[in-house]
């Protein structure tokens, strides 16, 4: 009895276990859904704030789409090519019944000819508007526009005619409808023209930038006259569209002006050097001496001594060439003037000693001390160097830079192949490369 009884609460211990589990399982599975439904519901409600989001940014887009094209359509431009186009349809409108109804109670077979009349000043004004595109010569335009006022005139009376007598009227009415018919026949053709003289006026004038290169240009043409006439007869020369101005006007400037650099010229190149030597010269230190000190005679100073302390050279490598390359003159180099040596100790002299006097022809005692000079050394007494003509020159030139390039070619070179002046060399230099460009023309043709 014991164990049926044991056996039948495990059974009950083991129905609740399973119970259990089983209701464990339920919760979580009901968790599951629950939390399923939740994200599903979270995507969603993102997905519909997006949506929005998306459809508002679209509909904000679509709006400054419509608010830019709205200005760009009211740009002063338009609304004057528009507002034009509308006036000149109105006139127009307004006059072409009248000159139907004139016609047409004269004769129905007249009915075509308002419309040729009307057509002709359109036409011709359409005209007029095709030579300022095509660019045509200006007698062409005023034919045209004559054209124009003849028909526009012609249609102008007969609407003037037609007005002042409308029946019913008083004269006053009469005249008034006559030269209101009158004008907006010819206001039609007139705001055509007006407008067509503006926009060719507008296309000519451009942009702001237009206007400042259009400034630039001709300030250059009229400073620099003579270049730009040479840039002219290259661009000329060479095929269309090959050539640009500008290339042409740099090319000018370095034939006229011997540089490359734009605006620079050998006077302003000379002008540079000076102002360079000068700052130098300035930014050297120098000895200051008092008042008493040096003075020979009188008031007057002495030469002033040269700084002992030596001269730092400058790291710039465009030293390394000579001056007669650059085509311009520059002061000479200052040489640092080495501190003289550690002169010897006096010599006592004793003043009480009898001098003999020094026979007549007898030579005088060499000095330890050096002569100083007393003035400039006659020309007797200077070596005589000969002078050598310009021809002589040439064929010294012509014969030691037979096998140089014309790239070697520069005055420096020349200068110390012939030993000669700077202001010789560089005019040899020119003759030689000139002769050499002969040569080279003559073989290539």
């Amino acid at each position: 009895m014991s164990e049926y009884s044991e056996e039948r609460r495990a059974d009950r211990a083991a129905d609740a276990e399973q119970r259990r589990i089983d209701q464990a399982a339920a919760d979580a599975r009901r968790v599951e859904r629950e939390k399923a439904a939740d994200e599903r519901a979270a995507r969603l409600r993102s997905q519909r704030l997006a949506d929005r989001g998306q459809a508002r940014q679209a509909r904000a887009a679509e709006r400054a789409t419509r608010r830019a094209a709205r200005g760009v359509a009211l740009t002063a431009g338009n609304v004057y090519r528009k507002g034009t186009l509308a006036l000149v349809t109105a006139s127009a409108l307004g006059s072409l019944p009248a000159q139907v109804l004139h016609f047409a109670g004269i004769s129905p077979m007249l009915l075509p000819l308002p419309l040729a009349i009307e057509g002709a000043a359109w036409v011709m004004a359409a005209g007029v508007a095709y030579a300022d595109e095509r660019g045509l010569p200006g007698w062409v335009r005023w034919f045209l526009r004559l054209l124009v006022v003849a028909a526009a005139g012609f249609a102008a009376s007969i609407n003037y005619d037609y007005g002042t007598h409308l029946p019913g009227l008083s004269a006053s009415d009469a005249r008034a409808a006559g030269i209101g018919l009158a004008a907006v026949t010819l206001l039609g053709p007139l705001l055509f023209e007006i407008r067509q003289w503006v926009t060719t006026l507008s296309a000519k004038t451009g942009s702001s930038e237009d206007k400042t290169r259009r400034r630039h240009d001709r300030k250059r043409r009229r400073q620099h006259r003579s270049i730009a006439l040479l840039a002219d007869r290259f661009v000329s020369a060479a095929p269309f569209g090959e050539l640009s101005f500008e290339d042409a006007f740099a090319h000018a400037w370095e034939i006229e002006t011997g540089t490359d650099t734009p605006g620079m010229t050998p006077k302003l190149h000379r002008r540079a050097v000076r102002s360079t030597a000068a700052l130098a010269e300035a930014q050297r230190p120098s000895v200051v001496r008092s008042r008493g000190e040096g003075r020979r005679g009188g008031w007057f100073p002495r030469r002033r001594p040269v700084d002992p302390a030596p001269i730092i050279e400058s790291a710039d490598t465009s030293t390394n060439r000579s001056t007669p390359d650059l085509e311009e003159s520059a002061p000479a180099p200052v040489v640092p003037i080495e501190a003289p040596a550690a002169l010897p100790a006096p010599v006592v002299i004793d003043l009480k000693k009898t001098v003999e006097p020094v026979p007549v022809g007898a030579v005088a005692a060499e000095s330890i001390r050096p002569r100083r000079a007393t003035g400039r050394v006659p020309d007797v007494a200077r070596s005589s160097r000969p002078v050598r003509t310009a021809d002589e020159l040439l064929g010294e030139a012509r014969s030691a830079t037979a096998e140089w390039s014309i790239g070697e070619l520069t005055a420096e070179g020349i200068r110390k192949a012939v030993r000669t002046s700077p202001a010789k060399a560089r005019v040899l230099r020119e003759t030689l490369r000139a002769e050499r460009s002969a040569r080279t023309d003559e073989a290539a043709a």
